[in-house]
């Protein structure tokens, strides 16, 4: 079987090269007392889409430094009883894609909603306000400053699990059934939400991104979504002078490093040949889950749509 990474033996053992921060258990607990603590200030209105079993609307909320953060939110109409709920992650620079391709859920008796990650292609807002270059890339946002809770990601991390309290708060919405799912920069931030936010019943992932930074580097695959890692060395620190405070910094918005906190039931697919987020760097997260988990392996595919995964993921949340 061709490679562009480890074998499959091999990924199931590796735990990764980039660091952890000896403060990571303490950094991410003020974080999300700090989510906690942030008045959601939540706004829902009737959105102009309509289907005829489903209630749709745009939900608004405020959170950490102020930024308001959009969803999509769709139930089922006249709901009478407790039911789950899904939260929908995108990929890197998307948005939250368009109505009906949740309305499947809907269908099925879920709650809906799907986030649009703040400063990317959605109505979410970036407030700003940190020292130094951003370039075109959001993982870099904040390393120039002096504190480490400027990084970007540590928001869009917290906005994922506000956006679970948010759901599990809503009428009609069962708090012990909620799953998350994503790809990409979605599957990386389901990681993250589940970690946040304990109490998320099931996750289903593909190819997660945000994983292992300096293994990404490290294979010359700084590249495409991790382009600014390769761009922020040539331009900010030629000669790596600062390449273990670089890595050190990531660390803490680096999914491997929390997803020890993670109890939902955890169902992942990788592609064997994917050289946007390889492989070895999906399972320096991976393998660092303690709860219940499985993966599947798609050998010939990469970063890419994956065949029948959809319907297996449908299938899967409605354990919930």
């Amino acid at each position: 079987m061709p490679l562009v990474d480890m074998s499959m033996e091999e990924l199931l053992r590796y735990k990764g090269t980039s660091p952890c921060p000896a403060d990571i258990d303490e950094y991410w607990d003020n974080a999300i007392a700090e989510m906690q603590g942030t008045d959601s200030q939540t706004e829902i209105t009737p959105s102009e889409f309509k289907a005829p079993y489903a209630d749709c609307y745009d939900l608004y909320y405020t959170g950490v430094k102020g930024a308001r953060i959009h969803a999509k939110y769709l139930r089922p109409k006249d709901i009478s009883k407790s039911s789950p709920a899904l939260i929908i992650l995108h990929g890197y620079s998307a948005n939250c894609g368009d109505w009906n391709d949740k309305l499947c859920y809907v269908a099925a008796g879920f709650s809906v909603f799907a986030l649009d990650c703040r400063g990317q292609g959605g109505k979410s807002e970036d407030v700003g306000g940190v020292k130094g270059a951003t370039l075109n890339g959001h993982i870099i946002r904040g390393l120039d400053g002096d504190d480490k809770n400027d990084l970007l990601f540590r928001h869009v991390f917290l906005d994922t699990a506000q956006l679970v309290k948010i759901a599990m708060s809503m009428s009609g919405v069962d708090a012990d059934r909620v799953g998350v799912t994503g790809g990409s920069q979605g599957g990386g931030l389901t990681l993250a939400c589940a970690a946040l936010a304990p109490k998320v019943k099931k996750i289903a992932l593909l190819f997660p991104f945000l994983s292992d930074y300096k293994r990404v580097w490290e294979m010359d695959l700084a590249n495409d979504a991790y382009a600014e890692l390769k761009d922020y060395f040539r331009k900010h620190d030629p000669f790596h002078k600062r390449e273990d405070e670089i890595f050190e910094k990531l660390g803490y918005i680096d999914v491997q490093n929390i997803t020890n906190r993670i109890n939902a039931e955890v169902l992942m697919f990788t592609g064997l040949m994917d050289t946007i987020c390889p492989p070895s760097t999906q399972f320096a997260a991976y393998n660092k889950i303690n709860s219940d988990k499985n993966v599947t392996f798609l050998p010939d595919f990469g970063h890419e749509g994956l065949p029948e995964v959809n319907d297996i993921i449908f299938e899967y949340m409605m354990g919930l």
